[in-house]
């Protein structure tokens, strides 16, 4: 089979192309290599499993033409590659547009338009359910709850784009929608909670566990904002792989569905409250810490209702957060160059 993964050298990428690597698949690795670790991936890839062992279409997503040409032969196209934080999407919100929607649309018709059928996985995010500011929280001593979704956020929460970045990742999400419905597209929409784990080069804005752990490793001032109990589901990244896999495997029963995947209820974690007593021990001392007022947008909870996902998949969480955290912190000491 043929891949192409759009972004293929960023954190989700690298890792799944070196899983598809390891099976022997054929690759293109799709990527402007616009991220600070994107050559260093590229590299880590070649490194393990040699200089010709994948393609490189150095190209951008917004660039139609490149992609569609690319496309054309691929059986199975994972789109990965966008603009990734809320922050940046609101300073810059054309980009945002430009990276997100737009190119999310010429990856949805460059499938279309290559005539050979293929397989296409979207990645989505929970953001495309906006604050949820109907939904009532109850306040615990270390996070945020949801005070009645018991498993959490479903996929029948109404969508709320909320912030340039849920808009743009949100037509990217109905446009892979309903491609399927409209033209047969073999395609499946996964709205990705907090995804976390090794080649995860976090910075503030985006991957703020990652970014917590590296901080803390290097020394680094880290800002808490709000309150530190802001809770999220966390999922590590071989879990995550595991759910695209599934996808593809089970695509004849699933193509035109969307799916929550996150850690799910089981995997919550606060921000502060709770992830920082597990990264003292791991570091053996205080991690010291400046407080600032809540940005804007911060949600006080999110966690996905991942049971749509684990019925059709057949597919759950192996990794539990405390087991993840540990080993994302050993990578990072073991590679504290990279930083």
């Amino acid at each position: 089979m043929k891949y192409l993964i759009t972004g293929g050298a960023g954190f989700i990428g690298s890792n799944y192309v070196n899983r598809l690597l390891e099976r022997g698949e054929d690759v293109v690795v799709y990527d402007n290599l616009s991220r600070a670790g994107a050559p260093r991936n590229l590299d880590w890839l070649r490194q393990t499993h040699g200089t010709d062992s994948f393609q490189l279409a150095h190209a951008d997503i917004r660039d139609a033409a490149t992609l569609t040409s690319t496309a054309k032969d691929a059986d199975i196209i994972v789109h990965l590659a966008g603009q990734v934080a809320v922050t940046t999407s609101v300073t810059h919100p054309r980009e945002d547009f430009e990276i997100n929607a737009l190119g999310t649309f010429n990856v949805v018709e460059a499938a279309r338009l290559s005539g050979h059928d293929p397989i296409l996985l979207y990645a989505s995010t929970n953001k495309v359910y906006g604050g949820m500011e109907d939904v009532p929280l109850a306040e615990k001593e270390s996070r945020w709850e949801y005070a009645s979704l018991k498993h959490g956020c479903s996929e029948a929460q109404p969508l709320d784009f909320h912030s340039p970045y849920g808009c743009s990742k949100g037509a990217g999400d109905q446009y892979v929608r309903d491609y399927s419905r409209i033209y047969g597209l073999r395609s499946v929409v996964l709205r990705q909670s907090s995804i976390y784990g090794p080649r995860q080069f976090g910075i503030e804005d985006q991957g703020w566990l990652a970014w917590f752990i590296i901080a803390a490793v290097t020394e680094h001032p880290i800002t808490i904002y709000g309150d530190g109990k802001q809770a999220r589901d966390m999922l590590y990244i071989d879990d995550l792989l595991d759910a695209y896999d599934a996808s593809i495997m089970r695509i004849d029963d699933v193509a035109g569905k969307v799916y929550n995947v996150g850690g799910g209820a089981g995997n919550v974690i606060s921000i502060y409250a709770e992830a920082f007593p597990m990264l003292e021990k791991l570091l053996g001392r205080e991690i010291p810490v400046t407080r600032d007022d809540w940005r804007p947008g911060d949600q006080r909870a999110f966690y996905a209702d991942i049971r749509s996902a684990m019925k059709d998949l057949a597919w759950q969480p192996k990794v539990d957060v405390e087991k993840g955290i540990k080993m994302l912190y050993d990578w990072v000491v073991a590679n504290r160059d990279l930083f």
